[in-house]
């Protein structure tokens, strides 16, 4: 059994993808330290400061395939990093000409933190592909529901009409916003660390920074002013926008598994045979795509903390808090890959009943025009006054049950000025949906925008 169920064979598919884990495996990131080390090799040979028969070797002899894990482990254990048995490893590898120029003028922690970076380079891109698909589907979702009246519900009670489409639109506005802050974040948390024993690069002379340069070239990746080795706030950066991504994830998983309530029954998550079942009820159809995305959220939302105050670092090499952020950060990336796996599955495969919703609608026999008819009478009566008279008409009708449009037409004060018509005309919940499907409009045409779709 896996401590973390991010890992357990059983339940790792609910909490993340395959991808993301992969990418944030054992392999991977030995990999993507070897990768550092024969990129390093590579603009040391060019720039003269080590043969280039001697990057060739290295480049060559940098496979995980190469690596003895287990041994690997042991020394990690002993030292408390693994870079030195990595480096023993791809020397002995590389063969005795090479070897004495593996890892020249670095030390561990630049190994690691742009080992770290390649990673979430390739994270942030599968991110970024969930959300757009996640996007395109609720961009479907808005403009094929755009006019699908049902009751907005504030408090968990029934408000006023919107659309389908108009909530549809309003889960969808974030994720461009998400989608931009990635763009964003990628310029600043994409660079190449290297600094040596403390910053400086006092071993390289004055090829210091030609090399740091030259290595953040050869990885694709920005080259800082200055080394971010004892400056997390990037790293802390990237684990509070994919905690901001949850966020809204967990919002749209919370109105489902609400709509899906049995006296709501309005939306659904996609069904198939099994899906959601319990082990006693033959009826259950559990919302558990939602419930794994909260899930997901709540874990997200509780280690972004960790990697906040893991930006507290002493001197020139942290003593604790460095360490702290890979309990962290790779459980984000998987976590938040999990709550979008769901999300988007549900955003393209929901289905909805607009009947439902219209009789939902009628269940209050009109109560959710309440403030239309108040704004009706507001210019004849004041809105204070309006406010009173159908107040107090709506607690007739709750008392009585009956629908709020006969309670209004025997009321004197209304009836002065709008006749039972007007009032009926009034009562009817497309006809005061307000920006509702504007916003669709708006949001759908940003959406579109954005992911360069016409």
């Amino acid at each position: 059994m896996a401590v973390n169920p991010i890992d357990s064979p059983i339940l790792g598919g609910l909490f993340g993808t395959d991808a993301m884990r992969d990418l944030f495996s054992d392999r991977a990131w030995l990999q993507a330290m070897l990768d550092v080390e024969a990129a390093l090799a590579r603009v040391e040979a060019r720039l003269g400061l080590i043969p280039a028969g001697a990057a060739t070797a290295i480049s060559k002899a940098a496979k995980v395939d190469l690596l003895d894990v287990t041994s690997l482990g042991a020394s990690t254990r002993l030292v408390g990093y693994p870079v030195v048995a990595l480096t023993k490893a791809l020397a002995r590898a590389a063969g005795a000409d090479a070897a004495r120029y593996v890892h020249w003028g670095a030390t561990t922690q630049d190994i690691l933190d742009t080992a770290l970076v390649l990673q979430m380079r390739a994270g942030l891109d599968l991110i970024g592909n969930a959300l757009a698909a996640m996007a395109r589907a609720l961009a479907d979702k808005a403009v094929a529901h755009r006019d699908d009246v049902m009751a907005g519900r504030t408090h968990l009670q029934h408000a006023l009409p919107v659309t389908f489409g108009y909530k549809c639109a309003v889960w969808l506005a974030p994720l461009i916003d998400h989608r931009q802050r990635l763009e964003d974040l990628r310029r600043r948390a994409l660079r190449v660390q290297f600094g040596g024993a403390v910053g400086t690069l006092a071993s390289l002379g004055d090829s210091g920074r030609s090399v740091t340069v030259g290595l953040a070239e050869e990885l694709g990746l920005a080259s800082p002013d200055a080394p971010w080795h004892v400056a997390r706030e990037t790293l802390a950066e990237v684990a509070a926008v994919l905690g901001l991504i949850c966020g809204s994830l967990a919002k749209f998983a919370t109105d489902i598994v609400l709509l899906m309530q049995t006296e709501v029954g309005e939306a659904f998550e996609p069904h198939q045979q099994g899906r959601g079942g319990s082990s006693t009820m033959p009826q259950k159809r559990n919302p558990i795509a939602s419930e794994y995305v909260l899930a997901a959220a709540r874990g997200v939302h509780a280690l972004v903390p960790l990697m906040l105050s893991a930006m507290v670092q002493d001197h020139e090499r942290a003593t604790g808090p460095w360490q702290s952020e890979q309990l962290a950060l790779p459980q984000i990336f998987v976590l938040t890959s999990g709550a979008l796996m769901h999300a988007s599955t549900i955003a393209a495969e929901m289905t909805i009943d607009a009947k439902r919703m219209r009789r939902n609608l009628d269940a209050t026999g009109g109560l959710i025009l309440a403030e239309a008819a108040m704004m009706a009478l507001a210019p004849h009566l004041g809105r204070a006054v309006a406010h009173d008279v159908v107040e107090h008409a709506c607690a007739a009708a709750i008392a009585a049950r009956r629908p709020l449009v006969d309670v209004l037409a025997e009321d004197a004060q209304v009836a002065a000025h709008l006749d039972r018509a007007s009032l009926q005309k009034l009562m009817e919940p497309a006809s005061y949906l307000g920006e509702a499907q504007a916003v669709v409009d708006r949001v759908v045409a940003r959406a579109r925008a954005a992911m360069g779709e016409s």
